[in-house]
């Protein structure tokens, strides 16, 4: 774990993420992205010079075959604090498909960020950890330009004040690649989605254009994308100058 883990302090450096006497919780989905920030952070535990606690908070949203029992053990063999929630979540969600009979990603990702939260603050929670990653903060940055008509990326740490919680982000500059690779080496449990929207989404074709497109004419953008989200500075663009 040894590259995520330089990323994560590296990433808490810049943005100040974690703090002493923060209680996180870490929204785990039960996918490689969410299992290796949990892991990550319990041993990160060990390295920063202030304490930190972390609580796993996995919702059950209704999904058939999703069975979260590994996950359990391995929280428990790990001595991490583990909670799985049981929700309607994917009930409602099929009460409110769209026009084409389809679940409505944005309505999940709605009702998933407000669980989590109200999770977080029952068990005294202050901030909540998400496992978004370097992948897809760019994946979001061509989302919005392409689909929305404006350029931005989620942010590494944003305060929510109707809430009073913090949202993180310690895998901010972690590429996917070096996730799997830790997955695969630390054998940790995964738990594969069933969502019949799984791989079928805006951002999937978004990720399939930038691997097999973007970077393979371009190997400099892997490098040279990270340090626009990081470049604000040198961000221009067109002003309106009415006249008076």
């Amino acid at each position: 774990m040894q590259r995520v883990l330089g990323k994560i302090i590296t990433a808490n450096e810049l943005f100040n993420l974690i703090e002493n006497g923060d209680k996180i919780a870490i929204g785990v989905s039960g996918g490689k992205d969410s299992m290796v920030l949990l892991y990550a952070l319990s041993l990160l535990r060990n390295f920063l010079n202030f304490n930190f606690d972390i609580v796993g908070i996995t919702l059950q949203l209704g999904f058939p075959d999703m069975d979260f029992t590994r996950i359990h053990d391995f929280c428990k063999a790990k001595n991490i604090e583990y909670h799985l929630i049981p929700t309607k979540v994917y009930d409602i969600l099929s009460e409110k498909r769209d026009k084409n009979n389809k679940i409505q990603c944005s309505l999940c990702a709605k009702f998933k960020k407000g669980i989590l939260i109200n999770e977080a603050k029952k068990l005294a929670c202050n901030k909540v950890a998400m496992a978004h990653h370097l992948d897809d903060g760019i994946e979001t940055l061509f989302m919005n330009a392409i689909y929305n008509g404006y350029l931005a990326s989620f942010k590494p740490k944003m305060y929510l004040d109707k809430e009073n919680i913090t949202f993180i982000r310690p895998l901010i500059l972690c590429p996917e690649k070096d996730i799997i690779s830790d997955a695969l080496k630390n054998h940790l449990p995964i738990v594969k989605s069933t969502c019949v929207n799984d791989k079928k989404t805006s951002r999937e074709k978004v990720k399939n254009w930038l691997n097999k497109d973007v970077y393979q004419k371009f190997p400099e953008a892997r490098v040279n994308f990270p340090n626009m989200l990081l470049n604000k500075e040198r961000v221009i663009l067109w002003e309106e100058q009415k006249k008076d």
